[in-house]
């Protein structure tokens, strides 16, 4: 997979000098303890570091400052072990810049009923301190995560982990950078978007290349490294002859390796990490990129058909807030309509994402009737079952809008011998007519992410982040 610098997570625990020194020595003990257990839980995808307590403004405000400076930082997970005096915390979290995930829990699960005294009040009085401190991010509008519950619980520890995947995504948004291989599709209209706007919002930065500049790439790769790429892909997938003789077959499926290598070369060299192809702009190509496309979605690349840059930059987003685990690139294709199966076929002329798939991908050579080029090769599979995510963003002149629409992926039960295209089929929530309905009439585009890995609270979670509208359609 295209990685990610290692993150990891600030864990800032909440009190003050009042108690005394006795008192703050326990606590660091209990916040160490908790810092210890849940980073061996084997539950959160990224390591949490204790930081000295936050006892007074100062201390709040330096490690603010310091979160910020840090790269590798992602976010600041909070924690009231006592009452801590929330104007201690306005300053430092008006400066800070990153996610942050208040935890309201405490250290004792139960309340020791025999034993509890006034000492033990003072000590563990997290619900005191909860609200307290939950009020100043209200009043700072700070769009903090809360997390409620017992910190060795399962579910909690997995709510946690949730957030950990959207602050990561959060701060790898500003390092997204897409190359448009071509321009827009002409006529097309929820594919265009204002650049400098996502750039300033989301972080995205957007450039263009001439369909020659890939060319060139293209005609750099050797002979010898494109049998060794054919070899691999001998290795993971079936191979479907069809009615091509095996030279023509072969021939057809090396081009798309020499356009995997190229394109790949070319991302890595410019640091890019997303990028969109048009079967409008295809001069010196001999082919649409349609397997090499599959590989890179499949390596963790961002990418969207057409030129549209805005789908490919989110379908990175969420590749690095899933892990790259059944998320990808997606186009609404065909209705069913039978009463009791209404669905929607999703699918693209070539580029459906692999880490979709339910079974080995079949390598295939077919015609494809736009782009006036030769029969390109392309995976075909059928898609996986589980519940999911559809998210849309669009630009609509003065703002930015992301669409969120639950589903229900299922795997096909009929077989399409004729379709030479990857398929994904999906329920759409809370029914077909109601969820259909409000996607049209909230604006919502044909390009999608489908994620079988996230939730709705995630991609909420982010878009509170960055000052996005959404619509949740459920």
């Amino acid at each position: 997979m295209l990685k990610t610098a290692q993150k990891e997570f600030w864990f800032i625990v909440g009190s003050q000098h009042l108690y005394g020194k006795e008192a703050l020595a326990e606590v660091k003990a209990h916040a160490q303890t908790m810092t210890d257990a849940l980073n061996e839980s084997g539950v959160l995808p990224y390591p949490i570091v204790l930081q000295d307590l936050a006892v007074s403004a100062d201390t709040i405000t330096n490690m603010m400052k310091e979160v910020n400076y840090r790269d590798e930082v992602a976010g600041v997970i909070t924690w009231m072990h006592t009452f801590s005096p929330a104007k201690m915390w306005i300053r430092g979290t008006k400066l800070l810049q990153k996610p942050l995930l208040h935890l309201a829990t405490q250290f004792n699960e139960s309340i020791p009923w025999e034993t509890i005294d006034m000492d033990f009040m003072n000590l563990n009085q997290s619900a005191h301190g909860d609200r307290e401190y939950g009020f100043i991010n209200a009043r700072l509008n700070k769009q903090n995560k809360i997390v409620v519950g017992y910190w060795e619980r399962p579910e909690v520890q997995q709510q946690i982990a949730q957030w950990m995947d959207v602050a990561a995504a959060y701060n790898e948004s500003f390092n997204i950078k897409v190359a448009r291989f071509g321009d827009n599709m002409r006529n097309v209209g929820v594919t265009e978007g204002d650049k400098i706007e996502a750039q300033i919002q989301f972080g995205w930065t957007v450039d263009y290349f001439g369909i020659g500049d890939l060319v060139q790439y293209v005609n750099a790769v050797t002979e010898e490294e494109i049998n060794d790429l054919f070899a691999e892909y001998a290795d993971a997938y079936e191979f479907v002859y069809g009615g091509y003789s095996a030279e023509d077959w072969e021939s057809s499926v090396k081009v798309q390796a020499s356009y995997e290598i190229a394109i790949k070369r070319f991302l890595d060299e410019g640091g890019y990490s997303a990028f969109t192809t048009n079967f409008e702009d295809l001069y010196g190509m001999k082919q649409l990129p349609g397997l090499a496309v599959q590989r890179l979605m499949a390596q963790g690349y961002g990418f969207a058909g057409e030129g549209d840059w805005k789908t490919a930059a989110l379908d990175r987003l969420l590749k690095v807030m899933s892990h790259n685990q059944s998320t990808g690139f997606m186009e609404d294709y065909t209705y069913e309509l039978a009463p009791g199966r209404e669905s929607v076929l999703q699918s693209h002329m070539l580029e459906v994402d692999p880490t979709l798939a339910v079974n080995k991908p079949k390598l295939i050579v077919s015609p494809l009737g736009i782009g006036n080029r030769e029969d390109p090769a392309r995976l075909v599979f059928d898609g996986k079952q589980g519940e999911g995510v559809v998210v849309s963003m669009a630009d609509f002149g003065t703002h930015y809008k992301l669409l969120i629409n639950e589903v229900s992926a299922f795997e096909p039960e009929v077989p399409a011998p004729n379709l030479p295209v990857a398929r994904v089929l999906w329920n759409i929530k809370p029914n077909f007519q109601d969820g259909v309905k409000a996607w049209i009439e909230n604006g919502g585009g044909h390009h999608t992410v489908l994620s079988l890995n996230l939730t709705t609270d995630q991609i909420v979670s982010y878009a509170k982040l960055v000052d996005l509208e959404y619509v949740i359609i459920k």
